[in-house]
């Protein structure tokens, strides 16, 4: 049974979900948009709002923060262009807009983008 268990596996070891994860928010931040399946732009979700929350503070330290978990032209343009227009939210930076399913398997398709 997986009571408590949180947060999906995606089939993968947690080292490539990782990697997964980190190259999609790079994606994300560089394009401001991206076509994945549902499940995966809801997981992604939280780790992009999370990002945003810090980049929003625009210290050093932040940016350091950034910078660890992401590339650099990624941490640059999280902190430069998109968080300074996202400062009088309060949360929801991100929406997930559903698809039509995807042709070869019939996965449901979604896109995540940041709210301006």
């Amino acid at each position: 049974m997986r009571h408590l268990k949180k947060g999906r596996k995606f089939g993968r070891t947690a080292d490539q979900r990782r990697a997964l994860f980190r190259t999609m928010l790079g994606e994300l931040i560089i394009r401001e948009r991206l076509r994945t399946t549902e499940a995966k732009a809801k997981a992604l979700r939280p780790m992009a709002e999370k990002l945003v929350t810090v980049a929003k503070r625009n210290t050093l330290h932040a940016r350091r923060l950034l910078s660890q978990r992401l590339s650099a032209e990624a941490a640059r343009k999280l902190a430069n262009v998109i968080a300074p227009g996202l400062h009088n939210r309060h949360g929801g930076y991100t929406r997930v807009v559903r698809l039509q399913r995807r042709p070869s398997d019939a996965s449901r398709m979604a896109i995540i983008e940041f709210v301006q």
